[in-house]
């Protein structure tokens, strides 16, 4: 009875790992709380007839030896013949167990598949490699005018770079000078966000893409050239966007959620699905309960806990607490932005587009490509063929996710499901992608905060942080949680690092804001002391 307890707002990977780590590693006992009836927020995979959709894609891979490892723990890598056993990280190689089977067919199905990384910009209805390679092919596709200059806008931002870098668009050019930036960033960027990129903060690029460079891809090429395939899975010395492979559930991300989700009911943890968190109780600089909804009944209950995490949206936790916060920080909570998300599954028998191989043409091998094109809303096109086979019900058919990002207030998100699958099909087949006439079946999925701007209030985004971590036993994890565009490997490390936190009886939070992109986290910090 006297056992402490936790309250996680949230099942998606986040507050799914808060709660095992709990489990794991201290007495306390994780009751989690998720709004929807599944696991794993946008990291869920969706089931429609057999055929799985990945929201948004998402590669298992990370830099930090702590996330790897925690994954195939969950999800052994499958053993095949073309699959290592043994997974290479920056310091040492660490054997990893192959899945076993046995007799069980579920346990059979709980592993890791070992998968080739490839995306491409579709652009002037011609595929170019992704980063930009200034290859041959490349060239060609470009033109030489063109190429001419691109090769002297890079020269001068190299050279005589902006000195002041506030803007994303600042940072683009900075990093690829002016006319790479509005041939292959622009366009798509600003479909992403739907405002100018010079309404974005320079710190997206900072944490998403940082170290990404015309120069760190031509070194990348040339180190690929002379030192062959790339066996390391770790791949610690490649820039994220350059990675050549990645480990991925047989059934997708939905599949690992899953399995967390199973392993914490089991160890005594609860979860708890359909629950609305209404509002957060205090007691001075401490929180002391939630109040939340049953969606389906109606029905009100209190959560008392010791500790709180929360992955809900920074702008709806503000308002949920019983203590109005400061008149500026709810300013700036209020003024958060959001960018919601659409995804169009389309089942086709064919694609008119291909790969052209010694046993002749071949369904593309990209995982997903960047629809540069701005004829069409159309921003980004999954092949979930290629991100597992068993992603799809028949492999005779080609199953394409198309994703499109707006607003709640736009046209597009209130159009019906028909129409949106008719402009889908319209403009994939308007690009020269399909024939519109193949499609055979098609389902819509339509998610709301899936990434968190960089503009409105952002910039002043500190104020908020500066109030909510006086709370010494409330931990923001996760994407929405915190505000920032995580993958889902830095969202469980901040949750990780929160248990760290508790277990260590430390109260200050920075390390948990310090988690960003391209970082060896603060294990190879440790390690290097």
């Amino acid at each position: 009875m006297n056992k402490k307890r936790a309250i996680i707002i949230g099942a998606g990977p986040a507050g799914l790992t808060a709660g095992y780590e709990l489990l794991t590693r201290t007495g306390i006992q994780p009751i989690v709380l998720e709004k929807s009836e599944y696991m794993g927020g946008i990291s869920r995979t969706v089931n429609y007839k057999g055929n799985r959709i990945d929201i948004g894609g998402h590669r298992f891979f990370s830099k930090s030896d702590r996330v790897m490892e925690w994954w195939l723990q969950m999800l052994p890598l499958l053993s095949s013949e073309d699959s290592p056993t043994a997974i290479k990280y920056h310091r040492m190689e660490r054997a990893i167990k192959p899945s076993k089977s046995g007799s069980d067919p579920v346990a059979a199905d709980r592993v890791m598949l070992l998968r080739a990384r490839k995306s491409r910009i579709y652009y002037l209805r011609r595929f170019f490699d992704y980063p930009i390679s200034l290859t041959k092919d490349t060239l060609l596709k470009l033109g030489l005018w063109r190429t001419f200059k691109i090769g002297v806008s890079y020269i001068r931002s190299a050279l005589f770079p902006l000195q002041r870098e506030e803007t994303l668009e600042q940072f683009f050019i900075n990093r690829f000078g002016r006319e790479l930036y509005g041939t292959f960033f622009k366009s798509y960027t600003e479909k992403v966000w739907g405002v100018p990129c010079t309404q974005i903060s320079a710190e997206w690029g900072a944490q998403r893409i940082k170290g990404l460079s015309v120069w760190a891809t031509l070194m990348h090429a040339i180190r690929k050239i002379f030192k062959g395939g790339n066996r390391d899975i770790g791949q610690k010395d490649t820039q994220t966007s350059l990675i050549e492979q990645f480990l991925y559930p047989k059934f997708g991300p939905g599949q690992m959620w899953e399995e967390v989700a199973r392993r914490i009911s089991e160890m005594g943890g609860e979860i708890r699905t359909g629950w609305s968190v209404d509002r957060l109780v205090t007691d001075g600089w401490r929180v002391v309960e939630v109040e939340a909804t049953c969606t389906k009944t109606g029905r009100k209950e209190k959560f008392k806990g010791d500790y709180f995490f929360s992955t809900a949206p920074v702008k709806e936790i503000m308002r949920s607490f019983d203590t109005e916060p400061p008149k500026n920080v709810l300013e700036v909570s209020d003024g958060l932005i959001y960018r919601d998300f659409i995804t169009v599954g389309l089942l086709v028998r064919s694609l008119l587009i291909n790969d052209k191989t010694s046993q002749g043409k071949q369904l593309i091998s990209d995982n997903w490509i960047y629809i540069q094109e701005p004829d069409v809303q159309l921003g980004r096109l999954q092949i979930f063929n290629n991100w597992s086979p068993f992603m799809v019900a028949d492999q005779g058919t080609v199953w394409l996710g198309l994703e499109y990002f707006c607003n709640e207030s736009d046209e597009i998100w209130k159009l019906s499901d028909e129409r949106m699958v008719e402009l889908a099909k319209q403009e994939l087949s308007k690009i020269g992608i399909i024939d519109s006439a193949e499609v055979i079946d098609s389902t819509v999925i339509r998610m709301e905060k899936t990434y968190p701007a960089y503009f409105g209030t952002y910039e002043r985004f500190a104020e908020i942080r500066t109030y909510i971590d006086r709370y010494e036993n409330l931990f923001l994890v996760g994407r929405n949680g915190m505000h920032r565009y995580n993958n889902q490997d830095h969202s469980m490390l901040t949750a990780m690092m929160a248990v760290d936190n508790i277990i260590a009886g430390k109260k200050d939070k920075a390390e948990l804001w310090e988690v960003n992109t391209e970082m060896d986290y603060h294990e190879e910090k440790e390690h290097s002391k």
